[in-house]
Parts: C-alpha cells; structure tokens; sequence
C-alpha cells in the first residue's frame, strides 16, 4: 500500500482542488451580477476562507464512500494489517488496558470494564492483559471513594484480582499526557501494547483482540486508532447528534485512511499504542510559554511519524464505543476545549524533524475550528449587504446552487454514510430496517441545522478572544457525563449572545429584504432558535419520546432491547460485547 500512497495523494489533492474551485465558481456567480459591493467583497473573501474545510470534507467522504460500497472488505482495503489479523491465534504480546480518569463516578466507568475483562477471559486471553486505572483525581475524599470502588471491583473479580490495578499520581502534571506517560515510565514493565481508555471508552473483547492482532501482525505499527461510535444514549442531544457522527465519521476515516495509510491520526483513546516508541518519542515538553500542550494525541502521532513508526487507523466503529456530551452547554465546552488544544498546533507547525504529512495533521486540526470565525465573518456581511440594499441583483438560482452545494459538501461525509447504509440491506437491518434509519437520518438533519450555526458561533466568539486572554491556559477541567435537563433560565444566560447575534442578522434582513431571511434560515435560523433547542434537547419528556419511538436508534441499542427482552426484567445484555462484527 504504501507504494500506491504518493498517487493517490495526489488524486486527493486533485479532487479536494476541484471541490473547492467549483464552490468559489458557484459562489462567485451569486455575488458577481450587478458589481461588488464592500461587504459582498468581504463576504467572499470569507467564504473563500471555509473552502478549503469544505473541500476536505467532501473529498474524503467521496473517497471513502467509494470504497465503503466497492470493497468486498473496506477496513482491510485500508488497513493491510486486518488481513492476516483476522486469523491470528490468542494473544503473545502482553497488554496493558489504561484507563485515565479523574474525579469520575466510579460506578459508570467500572461495569464496562468488567464486562471487557469477562469477554477476554472467556476467549482464554485474560491472562495477556492487565488493568490499570490511573487517576489524576487531586480532592482526597473523592480519591478515597475512587480506591474504595477499585478495591470493591477487585475484591469481587478474585480470578481477575492480580491484574487489576490502580494508581493515583500525586499531582496532575501535563494533565493526561502526563499521567500516561507516568504509567510507562513507572509502571508498564513487561507490557508490550497499552489499550488507551478514557473514563467514558467501551470496548468488546473482540475489538480488543483485534487490535492487538493487528500489531502482532506489523510490528511497525506504532498505534492502530479504532474508529469510536457512541455509547447507546438516553437524552435526546447525545442521541441525534451520535446518530449522525457516526455514519459520517465511517465514511470520513475510511476516505482519510486510503490516501493517508501509516501516517494517520490518534485522538487518544479507544487505541492500541506500542509501549517502547511511544515512550521514547512521545514525551512532550512544554509551549514557550510554558503551557502544556492540551490536544496532545496528535502530537504524538506526528512524534511517530517523524520517527519511521505508522500509525494507522482503523475505520470500523464494531465494539467501540464512547459517551457523547448529555447537552448543548456540555457539547460547546468540549469544543472549546479541542479548539484551545487544536489553536497551539500553530506554534508546532513549523518545527523540524516533521514528515510534510505530520505537518498536515497538524493543519487539519487547526482548519477544523480555523473556519468558525469565518463563517460568522460571512453571516455578519451578508446581512449588511442586504440591509443596505446591495442584495438586489444578486440571481435567486445561482446563491440557491451555492448555498446548496456548500451545505452538501460540508456534511457529505454524513450524507454519504447514510447513503452507504440504506444500499446496504444487512447494514440498515442493524438499525431496524431502511425506514428507521431514515427517519433517524431525517430527525438528525434538522438537529444538526439547529445546532450547527450555535456550534459555530460559539468557537468563533472564543477564537476570537482567545489572543486576548488565558484562555486555552487553564486545561482540562472535570466533565459532567450525567444526563440533566437545562431550565430555561440556564439556557438564556449561556446562549444569549448567540440569540442576540441571530437577531442582529435577521432583523435588518426582515426589514429591508425578506426574501433574503429566508435564505438565511438554514445557515443562522439556529441562532435565533438557541435557547428552547437547548431546552428542548435537553429535556427528559422529549428523550423519552424519541427512544419511545425508537427515533435514531444505534445497532447496540436495539441489541440490548432485544437481548433484555430474552432475557426478562432487569437483565440488560453488556453494550460492547453484542457486537460480534467486533471478533478478532
């Protein structure tokens, strides 16, 4: 594979180029007629800003939809390894299960645990891997509770008891980073592999096994990324918002993978890592300024790369799993998190010792949130073009075609995974049938129109202060993983500039050109509409009605409703070991 990489990049290039001219042309013929204007100017020169995004997404789920319907085996056609690990034999490396966690409720990040410990024991692999729960928790009555939890869960596993661990770290220095590396310089002795786990992961035993076939395999694999579906969710944001990331994240990887191969990416959990590379080459000092670096798995997969080691993902989500935000305010605190990591790449772009493709990573994750203040930029001036009458000429088919075609293919990589589950019977039998999935496709669109332009303008706002103030310097703070609903009150007051910047394009549109706020209700409509999303998306009435209707239902959860009705009240099967698409 290797040697087909450099064509395909730049078959790649040619594709994301193509993507990205057509936009700008279609683009250009809404704006164009009638001269330019300086906020048309403006609102151009943003747009052209968010192309190269767009044009990325769009290539990589063309390329991994065709190979998602074309390849007999799609994760092997990316991932040669998969071939000969899928008859591997029991496990000869040992692995080290690392699960980070800090101030976490013990009682939801244990159970899985145990149920993947049972799965490996119940393949004869159990001896092969120890656990290890290294915690960052600094409150001492939250850490006693943590180790009583430990001692309880080993206490009633006596055949697992020897290789179950815990160790807490006297002080949280690099926050996880550092707390991995602490392990592997102080603890992992004899581990060959460490399976990374956040709090939240949950892995089948198959999938385990798996990666672990996969670097016996090639033993120049530095990391295999398994690709992450959502933990069966109860509250309605998760469950619509998972929906839709999780058909889109399987086109998206598996197009990333063909034309990347063993420079690939690592988001730190749910990933199988080479213990001797990756302490050599992964410790990470601090920025110039003395801050620790926040988004550090990227990092360590560019450290990697430069060193000869691949890192490879593998784009099949069977057995793996992890929670989702519970709601909207949770959702925008994690995406400020990654962009405050994501935004320090800028001070490492440009280091030496980097392949261009480690450089790239680097880049992608900055375009990731790069985009945000662009889109509002283009939100803000074409309002004023409008109010200010400079709208008139503008050909309602042209910004129609534009408008249009920007939105497709900046959601292809979901659009296109739903189209490769409803051409594909047995796929779409997994979620209930084709009308199910697509009444799950239908209600996660009009979530994600909603909540798009509030995302949006929310990393924009902060990307925008962040030169300006610590942010970004303070790490990474203690999640809330509970479901809850948000009061009406609580929702105003996080998401009132949202609803006043929707306002404030929408009410000089109104008064001066309705025909254009109609335009506008698809890219900023959420905006206005914040404060009940939130509430709404949040509410435990609303969540019920959706499982009650099985309104986008994952495969693990029908799983489990039928296996519990098997099995009588009260007995709900383990989530990560229904996957059998998950055996080594």
């Amino acid at each position: 594979m290797t040697e087909s990489l450099p064509p395909r990049r730049v078959l790649f290039a040619a594709l994301a180029l193509a993507v990205a001219a057509a936009l700008l042309w279609l683009a250009w013929r809404a704006m164009a007629p009638g001269g330019w204007t300086v906020w048309e100017a403006l609102a151009f020169a943003c747009f052209a800003g968010t192309a190269p995004w767009t044009a990325l997404c769009a290539a990589n789920a063309l390329v991994g939809f065709a190979v998602l319907v074309s390849a007999a085996d799609p994760p092997a056609a990316v991932l040669p390894a998969l071939r000969e690990a899928r008859a591997a034999g029991p496990p000869r490396l040992a692995t080290a299960i690392a699960v980070c966690v800090r101030n976490e409720r013990m009682e939801e990040v244990l159970p899985p645990l145990g149920r993947l410990l049972d799965g490996l024991a119940a393949r004869g692999a159990g001896e092969r891997f120890t656990l290890w729960v290294l915690s960052d928790t600094q409150d001492r009555a939250l850490a006693a509770r943590e180790e009583e939890a430990v001692a309880a869960f080993r206490a009633a596993r006596p055949a697992d008891a020897a290789r179950i661990r815990h160790r807490r770290r006297a002080a949280n220095t690099g926050f996880k980073a550092g707390n991995v590396m602490d392990f592997l310089d102080h603890h992992a002795e004899g581990h060959e592999l460490m399976l990374c786990l956040d709090a939240d992961s949950e892995m089948s035993a198959g999938a385990v096994l798996r990666l672990v076939a996969c670097m016996e395999a090639d033993p120049r694999l530095g990391i295999v990324q398994q690709l992450i579906a959502g933990r069966p969710a109860t509250a309605a944001f998760p469950r619509l918002f998972q929906f839709g990331m999780r058909a889109g994240m399987r086109a998206w990887a598996t197009g990333q993978a063909w034309w990347q191969g063993p420079e690939g990416p690592y988001w730190g959990h749910n990933a199988i890592v080479r213990v001797a590379p990756f302490r050599e080459h992964c410790r990470l000092d601090t920025l110039p300024d003395g801050s620790p670096i926040l988004s550090h798995d990227q990092v360590e997969a560019v450290r990697l790369h430069a060193a000869g080691w691949k890192v490879c993902c593998l784009p099949d989500d069977a057995g793996s799993l992890e929670g989702n935000p519970p709601a909207l305010p949770e959702f925008l605190a994690r995406d400020l998190r990654w962009a405050a990591g994501n935004m320090q790449y800028g001070r490492l772009l440009f280091l030496p010792g980097q392949t261009w493709m480690g450089r790239w990573q680097l880049a992608q994750a900055i375009l990731l949130f790069l985009g945000a203040p662009l889109w509002v930029g283009l939100l803000a001036a074409s309002a004023l073009n409008a109010a200010t009458g400079g709208g008139g000429s503008t050909p309602a088919g042209a910004l129609l075609a534009s408008m249009l075609c920007t939105w497709a293919a900046l959601h292809a990589p979901k659009l296109l995974g739903y189209a490769e589950v409803l051409l594909k019977p047995a796929l779409a039998a997994r979620y209930g049938g084709r009308a199910a999935f697509a009444r799950g496709a239908a209600a996660e669109i009009g979530f994600t129109t909603l909540l798009d332009p509030v995302s949006t303008f929310n990393k924009a706002t902060f990307l925008l202060a962040l030169p300006f103030g610590g942010a970004g310097k303070r790490g990474w703070a203690p999640q809330n993983r509970a479901d809850r609903g948000v009061g009406w009150g609580d929702a105003a007051r996080l998401l009132w500039p949202h609803t006043l910047f929707g306002a404030a394009v929408f009410a000089p549109l109104l008064a001066t050109a309705p025909g254009a706020a109609l335009w506008a209700a698809l890219p900023a409509g959420g905006l206005v509409a914040a404060i009940p999303f939130c509430v709404l998306t949040s509410s435990p009435r609303v969540s019920a009605r959706l499982r009650a209707r099985g309104v986008a239902a994952t495969p693990e959860e029908l799983d489990g409703r039928r296996t519990a009705a098997m099995a009588g009240p009260g007995r709900a099967a383990p989530v990560a070991d229904r996957d059998a698409g998950a055996e080594a």
